[in-house]
């Protein structure tokens, strides 16, 4: 009954603002005035008289759905997607590849010191080695990791004479090493410089054939490498894996699996 009587009065106050527009200018001037106050207060009569109808149907006016369910759905959405991140980083950081510091000159002229790498590390749970890769693995003499190529697999025999290298009897083409050795030959040197173990065999390794299980390998940087001539043969369960890419530094991005 209120509200009826609330709009009702605002509908007369209406009619009555529209027969005084018949009188003077200023008499039409305070009409309108008037009528825009009580159009107001017929809005608000309007409003109410929508909440009313809101309550009657049962429904609060301008309620919204509860957004707890849902914000607690998108939570535990993030959490899933962070638990299968964290699992592909372990399975992908531990198990699969892992990134190595080149620490030394080694390797040298195609892997420099402190140069990232990836090494792949479930390549070789499919197949052998092969000549020209390089891998790491580790020296548990040494508490440390070593980088080297490998020159010669299970049942190879090996030799080292100077800048030539044989493989079963012939000498083996090295295209990572070419230009250094044109350089060193120009000037009229070996690149692998002569000295009390630079060839192999040598007086501390006999051995040539390379026994099953195991790799024969050399550093890139004959002449100041320690490598198989110097620590003998490398057992394959020493192996980390393949050097597959040089990520850092940025300019020297490069893929490296088949070793150069």
């Amino acid at each position: 009954m209120d509200q009826s009587r609330d709009w009702k009065s605002g509908e007369t106050a209406e009619q009555t603002g529209t027969n005084a527009g018949t009188g003077t200018g200023e008499r039409l001037g305070a009409s309108h005035a008037s009528s825009g106050h009580e159009s107001d207060d017929a809005g608000g009569m309007h409003a109410v008289a929508g909440s009313a109808a809101a309550a009657g149907s049962g429904k609060a006016p301008g309620t919204v759905k509860p957004a707890g369910p849902r914000k607690k759905s998108e939570l535990v959405e993030w959490i899933k997607a962070l638990a299968i991140a964290a699992v592909l980083v372990f399975v992908i950081r531990w198990l699969l590849v892992s990134p190595f510091i080149v620490d030394g000159s080694s390797m040298e002229p195609n892997f420099w010191n402190g140069e990232r790498i990836i090494v792949n590390k479930i390549l070789y749970d499919f197949r052998a080695p092969k000549r020209g890769e390089v891998i790491v693995f580790h020296v548990p003499e040494e508490g440390r990791d070593y980088i080297k190529r490998v020159i010669a697999t299970p049942g190879d025999t090996v030799k080292v004479d100077g800048d030539t290298v044989y493989v079963n009897g012939e000498a083996i083409e090295e295209p990572y090493l070419k230009e250094a050795y044109e350089r060193a030959h120009a000037a009229g040197g070996l690149y692998n410089e002569k000295s009390f173990n630079s060839d192999y065999p040598n007086s501390q390794f006999q051995e040539t054939t390379v026994p099953e299980g195991e790799l024969f390998v050399l550093g890139d940087n004959r002449p100041d490498s320690k490598d198989s001539r110097m620590i003998g043969f490398v057992k394959m369960d020493r192996v980390v894996g393949r050097a597959e890419l040089i990520f850092w530094p940025l300019n020297k991005i490069k893929y490296i699996g088949r070793g150069w």
